[in-house]
């Protein structure tokens, strides 16, 4: 039985992350200034990064799982009869020697032709999605999004970007670097290690926390959609994030204190947590530490909207 044809625009946004990859579908409507509707809205933990993101190249298993995963949304654009489509690709295939090939490749299978984004971008996408779910206001709060390749810090209110940045020392980055057996503690002097490392390289956020005294932390997607899980002792699926969540303080330092002092076997038995980041939590939260005890910060939110909200920002303004 063939499907009637549908008489309004539907958008299909792929933002393809080195840990996660992200399908949002949307209709938009015909008159000016509606909401669109969202019709599905899901991800895949490809873990891209895995294996290799270290050694600049993309590894045999994650290249297979992002086009099994691509053609898995190949399937969903069709069900939903989507007719324009953006995709973007974030920092695992910004800096491997095979992320030209790999997008080549999901173009070949899939007809989906993935554009590969630079960190500033990146940024600047994920702060128009944040400013979707949180009511920023007029005063300035420092958005926080930690991938698995990169990690993005944007200063900004509700209608300017003031400083942005982009540092790839995301948190499969950070998992090779610094906790070579996450089947164990994450002992005190990694922590330190991992500290000193971020002193060296986040000068530049120093410097900019410095000049702008954000206000509040704003944590986009990911790591922070966990930490909001680990609050509410229940892992939410993708579809049931509300735009926003608070988090608070004390909250956070009990989730770190779980995260740094327990196994990997008793990190994914905690309430909330999905498996796959049972371990990057872990260097995460230390980052997060890291920027709490740098800005003095003690409000934080998550902001269910990043980069592939941000998209859609942009393509409903222009």
């Amino acid at each position: 039985m063939s499907h009637p044809p549908s008489l309004h625009r539907r958008l299909a946004l792929i933002d393809m992350g080195t840990n996660t990859f992200h399908l949002l579908i949307v209709e938009l409507p015909e008159a000016r200034h509606a909401q669109p509707v969202t019709l599905l809205r899901t991800k895949v933990g490809v873990r891209l990064g895995e294996g290799g993101i270290s050694k600049g190249q993309i590894a045999p298993e994650p290249y297979a799982r992002a086009l099994h995963t691509l053609a898995g949304f190949k399937e969903e654009m069709e069900l939903h009869q989507v007719t324009d489509v953006r995709a973007t690709a974030t920092s695992a295939m910004r800096v491997t020697s095979n992320g030209p090939e790999l997008v080549k490749d999901i173009f070949e299978q899939t007809g989906i032709q993935v554009e590969v984004i630079a960190g500033d971008r990146e940024a600047e996408l994920i702060c128009a999605g944040v400013r979707r779910a949180v009511p920023l206001g007029a005063e300035k709060h420092l958005i926080m999004d930690i991938g698995g390749g990169s990690v993005e810090f944007i200063v900004a209110d509700e209608s300017q970007i003031f400083w942005k940045q982009s540092f790839e020392i995301g948190a499969q980055r950070l998992l090779d670097k610094f906790f070579p057996d996450p089947s164990g503690v994450f002992p005190p002097e990694a922590v330190a290690a991992e500290k000193a490392y971020f002193q060296q390289v986040l000068a530049p956020l120093a410097a900019a926390v410095a000049e702008f005294r954000p206000v509040g932390l704003v944590g986009a997607s990911g790591s922070f959609d966990s930490l909001a899980d680990m609050h509410l002792g229940r892992l939410r699926a993708e579809a049931d994030l509300p735009p926003s969540t608070d988090l608070p303080l004390e909250s956070f330092r009990r989730s770190q204190q779980q995260l740094l002092s327990l196994l990997h076997e008793q990190r994914k038995a905690l309430p909330g947590i999905l498996p796959m980041r049972a371990d990057m939590l872990v260097v995460a939260v230390v980052l997060i530490d890291y920027v709490l005890e740098l800005t003095g910060i003690t409000h934080l939110r998550t902001s269910a909207y990043a980069l592939k909200e941000g998209l859609l920002a942009e393509m409903l303004a222009s």
